[in-house]
């Protein structure tokens, strides 16, 4: 897979890189593919304990994933998967309160589960996406 080019940012994003031999964001053509991301502390990779900073903070942390991988951020989210321990209501009222905060002019299309356990025990939420970035993957194909 050569001809994708992915990203990592510093601190948490390249430790995944290698630690677990994956990287945060993948450039597919004109879509930014983002790996789940949760609520980490980007540098030091502290992951926060309580569900509301968790989600907060894995909301800022797409925007660097996009931003990194030479995108503009939320606004060009148009998919979203949602991951969380667990699935409740705090949960849910969180998400729809980053929602409209990371992307007040539009609405993406969104699927959330609930499941047992995520990478890390201490993590309650992961947030994956793609991005539509067309103006960066002509700017892209005009260095090359």
């Amino acid at each position: 897979m050569a001809h994708l080019k992915s990203y990592a940012y510093e601190g948490r994003g390249q430790t995944s890189l290698d630690e677990y031999w994956y990287t945060q964001a993948i450039r597919v053509g004109d879509r930014i593919e983002c790996a789940g991301q949760g609520g980490w502390e980007p540098k030091s990779g502290k992951i926060h304990a309580e569900l509301n900073a968790q989600i907060d903070q894995a909301f800022a942390n797409v925007d660097l994933t996009i931003k990194t991988a030479g995108g503009k951020g939320w606004s060009q989210v148009y998919r979203v998967n949602s991951y969380h321990v667990p699935m409740n209501d705090e949960a849910m009222a969180a998400m729809v309160r980053n929602f409209k905060k990371w992307m007040p002019n539009h609405r993406p299309i969104w699927t959330c589960i609930g499941v047992p356990r995520l990478g890390d025990p201490e993590m309650k939420v992961e947030i994956e996406v793609v991005a539509h970035d067309e103006e960066g993957a002509k700017a892209a194909k005009e260095r090359i």
